[in-house]
C-alpha cells in the first residue's frame, strides 16, 4: 500500500507546507490567528464544532491506532478516514514498538492528516508514559521513582524530568502520564516502586519539582508551554497507595481527615504551586464511591476548592470498570454519564463509553454545555502546546534522545539514589585489595529497570560495572546462585542487546515463580565460588515479574509476603556464614524483609532499587569509594509483613507493641548512612513571628567530621502536642541535601511557615492553634540529633484556602 508520506521527507518541508496552509485558513478562521489571545481562539473554535466533533475531542485512540500503520510502520490515510473522520482528542503512546525516528514520522503523518483531511484541522495530543524517563525504545532510562525519591534532592528531580520532557517532545509527544503522587503506605502493593514514598511532605516537594521539570515554571491555563516541555498528569487522585491488603485498586480505607491531611496535599500543592495541567483519577474507591464517579473529589475539591482548570483524564479502562468491576452502573451509557458528571474530561486509552455521549445529549440525558466544558479544556491544552502553529516535530531534535548529556544525568541520579543501609567498616572497598571477586545473584548480569520502562539504547548491568572498575586489578567471576521467576516469553533482540528484559517481564501475564528444578545446583555453585573468592558481592531482591502493577486478574504483582523469593535467603545466609567479606546489594522494587541473619551478620547492605540504564557504573563507583552514598529511605522497612502497614508518622496509640516480637522497624524512614560522619550543632530558633500566616526560622550548623567528602540530608520534623485531634508522633516539614568537603561546615536555615502546621480540627476546620511545637532535626526519623520547641502565639485561627502553606524554604550558607 502506498505510504502517506515519504520516510525521507523532512519535517521542515511539512512545516513549510502546512504553515502556508494555516496562513490562508487563518484569514477566515479566527482560531487559526496566532495573534489572538488563546482564550478567544478556543471559544471561536468551540462555537464552530458540531456535537460529534466535540465528543471526538474527549476520546482517545490506542488499540485502534495499530490499524493506522502497515508492517513498515508507515501511516495509512485510508484507515484514518475510517477511524477518526471527525478528528481525535488524544493518541495513546504512539512510540510503542517504534524507534525515535519512526515515532516522529508517524506522529507527523497523523498530525498532517488531521490538519488537512478533517473539517476543522484540529491536531491531536500524543500522550506517553515517562515515570522515570520516556518509556520508549532507545530513550534514557533514569532510576525508578522510588529511587529518585531516595535522592531527597528536588533540584535533581527537576533536572531529570526536564530531560524526560525533552525526549518525549523530541519524538512528537506532548503529554506525560506522570508524576505519581500517591502516598505509599503498604509495601505489599506492587506499584510502590512507582511512588515517591510514604510521606506527604517529601512527595509534595519532589512532585512540585517534577511538574516544573515537565512543564516549566508555573503559568496560567492559557499560557504557552515551551517547545521542549510537556503537559504533566498527576496520578492517581487518590488514596491509591494504601489499598486494603496491599492489593492494587482495592478500596482505600480512610476517613476524610486522613484523606485531606495525608493523601491530598501533594496534589493540591502540584496544582496551586506548580500549576499542573492535568490530573488522572484513581482506580480505587473511597467510602464506597469509585474515584471515577466521585464528584466530591473530582469537582467539588479539585476544581471548586483548588481552582484546577486543566483536564481530568480517566485511568486506562477505569470508566468501563464502573460497570465491570465496581458494579455501580447498569451499562456503558450510565458509565459515561456518571464519569462525565463527576468531572472526567477524557476517556483513556480507548473510546468505549464516551462515544455514547452523542446520543445521550440528543436524548436529553446529558447537557451539551457539560460537553463544552470538557472540550474547552482539551482545546486549551492544544493551543497552549502550540499545536496549531507547530504541529510537526523536526527530525534534528531526536539527537537529544539518550545523548551523552542525558547519560551523564542518568549516572548522577543513580549514584545519588543509592542508600547505604548498613556498614560495619567494609565499605568503601579497596580497589587494590582483592584478587578474586565473586558477583552473585539472579539478576547481577542484567539491568533491571522497573515498571513503565522502555528498552534504552544501552544499559550497564552490575556485573559489567564491577568488571569495568576492576579491569586489570582483579579477577571477577559470576554465579547466578538463584532464580526468582521463570523466563519471559520471546525476548526481543533489542532487549538482549541492551541487557535488560524488564519490559517483557513487566508486561507478561501469568508470571510464575522459578521451580526448584530450574534452580537446582545454582546455590551450591555460588557458595563454592564464594569460598574461593576474596570477597562476595551478593545482588539480591526481586524483579519486574514479582513486583509490578496488577492490572488484571491474570497480571498480578502484589504480594502477601515481603520475603526474598527462591533460594536467595538460604544463599545469602550460607555465604555470610563463611565469614568472608560480603556486601549485599538489594535490587528491588519494594521494601523486603531480610531476616535477622542477613540484617545482623552481613557486613554491608546497600539499597539500590532500580537505578536505570547506568546501574552498574553507579554501583561500582559507590562500592569502591569514587562516590560517597548519600541517599535516604523514602519509606519504612518493616521487620516482617505482620507490621504492615508501617509508616513513621503514625499516631501516638499505634505502636504499643507486639507480644513476642519487636515493634520497631528494620530501617526507619529517612535512614541512610555515609562513608563520613556529620555533626549537628548550634541550633537556633527565631519564633518572633510564630503565629498564623507567619513563620519560625530554625537554623543549625552541619559539619563533615570525617575524612571523605559527602552529602547529608538534614531532616526537620515537628510534633504538635496541643491539637484538638490526635497528631502524628513526627511529621516531616522540611529537608535539604547538603554537600560538604571533609572538615567543612555549612549553616542550614529552615523558614518554616506556621500555616504548614495547620490541621483539621474536630469540626473539620483547617486551623493553626496556639501552643507548643516540638522540633526535631536529624539524619533520619529515628536518628534525631537536635531537639527543642517553640510556642505558636495568638488565638486559634482558621486558615483560608489561599493562605495554605505547602513547603518550607531552606537556605544553605557557608
Amino acid at each position: 500500500m502506498q505510504p502517506y508520506f515519504l520516510p525521507k521527507a523532512s519535517a521542515a518541508l511539512l512545516i513549510l507546507i502546512c504553515t502556508l496552509s494555516f496562513s490562508s485558513q487563518s484569514q477566515e478562521r479566527a482560531y487559526m490567528d496566532p495573534n489572538l489571545p488563546l482564550s478567544e481562539r478556543v471559544e471561536d473554535l468551540l462555537q464552530r464544532m458540531t456535537l460529534e466533533e466535540k465528543v471526538a475531542q474527549l476520546e482517545t485512540i490506542w488499540q485502534e491506532g495499530k490499524q493506522l500503520k502497515n508492517e513498515d510502520k508507515e501511516f495509512l490515510p485510508e484507515k484514518a478516514k475510517e477511524i477518526m473522520p471527525l478528528g481525535i482528542g488524544h493518541f495513546a503512546r504512539p512510540s510503542e514498538g517504534m524507534s525515535p525516528i519512526e515515532t516522529l514520522r508517524y506522529a507527523n503523518a497523523i498530525q498532517k492528516w488531521l490538519i488537512n483531511e478533517t473539517r476543522l484541522g484540529i491536531p491531536a495530543i500524543f500522550h506517553e508514559e515517562a515515570l522515570h524517563g520516556h518509556a520508549a525504545t532507545e530513550s534514557t532510562s533514569f532510576p525508578q521513582a522510588i529511587a529518585l525519591a531516595s535522592m531527597w534532592d528536588a533540584d535533581l528531580v527537576y533536572e531529570m524530568y526536564k530531560a524526560s520532557a525533552r525526549e518525549v517532545r523530541a519524538r512528537g509527544g506532548n503529554q506525560a502520564l506522570t508524576p505519581i503522587l500517591d502516598i505509599a503506605r503498604d509495601p505489599r502493593w506492587g506499584r510502590i516502586e512507582e511512588t515517591m514514598g510514604e510521606d506527604p511532605y517529601l512527595v509534595t516537594e519532589l512532585g512540585v519539582a517534577a511538574i516544573r521539570g515537565f512543564q516549566g515554571e508555573p503559568s496560567g491555563p492559557y499560557q504557552r508551554l515551551a517547545e521542549d516541555r510537556v503537559l504533566a498528569t498527576l496520578k492517581h487522585l487518590t488514596g491509591h497507595g494504601q489499598p486494603n491488603s496491599g492489593i492494587n485498586i482495592a478500596p482505600a480505607p480512610m476517613g476524610e481527615r486522613a484523606l485531606r491531611e495525608i493523601f491530598l496535599p501533594p496534589f493540591e500543592a502540584a496544582i496551586k504551586v506548580a500549576n499542573a495541567r492535568s490530573v488522572m483519577a484513581s482506580y480505587n474507591e473511597i467510602d464506597g464511591v469509585p474515584s471515577h464517579a466521585n464528584k466530591l473529589l473530582l469537582t467539588d475539591i479539585l476544581r471548586d476548592e483548588w481552582g484546577f482548570t486543566g483536564t481530568l483524564v480517566s485511568d486506562y479502562d477505569a470508566i468501563r470498570d464502573l460497570k465491570t468491576r465496581h458494579s455501580v452502573v447498569e451499562d456503558m451509557q450510565e458509565a459515561a454519564i456518571v464519569s462525565l458528571n463527576a468531572g472526567v474530561d477524557i476517556e483513556m486509552p480507548d473510546r468505549i463509553a464516551f462515544p455514547l455521549l452523542v446520543d445521550l445529549v440528543k436524548a436529553g440525558r446529558v447537557e451539551e454545555s457539560k460537553i463544552d466544558e470538557s472540550v474547552r479544556r482539551v482545546l486549551q491544552h492544544k493551543f497552549a502546546l502550540g499545536l496549531f502553529e507547530r504541529p510537526f516535530t523536526d527530525e534534528a531534535g531526536i539527537a537529544i534522545i539518550n545523548s551523552s548529556e542525558h547519560q551523564a544525568l542518568a549516572l548522577k541520579t543513580a549514584e545519588k539514589a543509592i542508600v547505604l543501609m548498613k556498614n560495619d567498616g567494609i565499605l568503601p572497598l579497596d580497589i587494590n585489595g582483592y584478587n578474586k571477586v565473586a558477583v552473585i545473584g539472579p539478576h547481577a548480569d542484567e539491568t533491571l529497570l522497573g515498571g513503565y520502562s522502555g528498552v534504552p539504547k544501552r544499559t550497564v548491568p552490575i556485573l559489567d560495572g564491577i568488571r569495568a572498575k576492576l579491569e586489570g586489578k582483579a579477577q571477577v567471576k559470576f554465579s547466578r546462585g538463584a532464580l526468582i521467576t521463570q523466563d519471559v516469553n520471546e525476548p526481543s533482540d533489542a532487549s538482549i542487546a541492551a541487557k535488560t528484559l524488564s519490559q517483557q517481564r513487566w508486561n507478561q501475564d501469568q508470571m510464575a515463580l522459578a521451580t526448584p528444578e530450574s534452580y537446582a545446583g545454582l546455590k551450591e555453585e555460588a557458595v563454592a565460588l564464594a569460598k574461593e573468592s576474596d570477597i562476595s558481592i551478593l545482588v539480591l531482591g526481586s524483579n519486574e515479574g514479582s513486583s509490578r502493577e496488577a492490572w488484571s486478574d491474570k497480571h498480578l504483582g502484589d504480594r502477601s509476603s515481603l520475603n526474598l523469593l527462591g533460594e536467595q535467603q538460604a544463599l545469602a545466609e550460607e555465604i555470610i556464614a563463611l565469614g568472608k567479606p560480603t556486601v549485599i546489594i538489594l535490587y528491588n522494587g519494594r521494601p523486603l524483609t531480610l531476616g535477622d541473619k542477613i540484617n545482623n551478620d552481613a557486613p554491608a547492605i546497600l539499597e539500590a532499587w532500580y537505578l536505570g540504564q547506568e546501574t552498574g557504573t553507579a554501583i561500582a563507583n559507590v562500592l569502591f569509594g569514587d562516590v560517597n552514598p548519600g541517599g535516604k529511605l523514602p519509606l519504612t522497612f518493616p521487620r516482617n509483613v505482620g507490621q504492615v502497614p508501617y509508616y513513621y508518622n503514625h499516631k501516638p496509640s499505634a505502636k504499643r507493641g507486639y507480644a513476642f516480637s519487636e515493634v520497631s522497624p528494620q530501617y526507619a524512614f529517612g535512614h541512610g548512612l555515609s562513608y563520613t560522619t556529620f555533626d549537628y550543632n548550634d541550633l537556633k530558633i527565631d519564633a518572633s513571628k510564630a503565629e498564623a500566616n507567619g513563620k519560625a526560622v530554625i537554623s543549625m550548623k552541619l559539619t563533615n567530621t570525617g575524612k571523605h567528602a559527602g552529602d547529608e540530608v538534614v531532616q526537620l520534623y515537628i510534633r504538635d502536642t496541643n491539637a484538638s485531634t490526635t497528631r502524628p508522633v513526627k511529621e516531616l516539614k522540611g529537608f535539604k541535601r547538603v554537600s560538604l568537603e571533609a572538615g567543612e561546615s555549612k549553616r542550614v536555615i529552615f523558614e518554616l511557615p506556621i500555616n504548614l502546621l495547620a490541621y483539621y480540627d474536630m469540626n473539620m476546620n483547617y486551623v493553626v492553634d496556639a501552643g507548643e511545637i516540638q522540633l526535631m532535626l536529624g539524619s533520619s526519623s529515628s536518628d534525631i540529633r537536635l531537639s527543642d520547641s517553640f510556642q505558636v502565639k495568638g488565638a486559634t485561627k482558621v486558615i483560608k484556602p489561599e493562605d495554605k502553606a505547602f513547603l518550607s524554604k531552606v537556605i544553605v550558607e557557608q
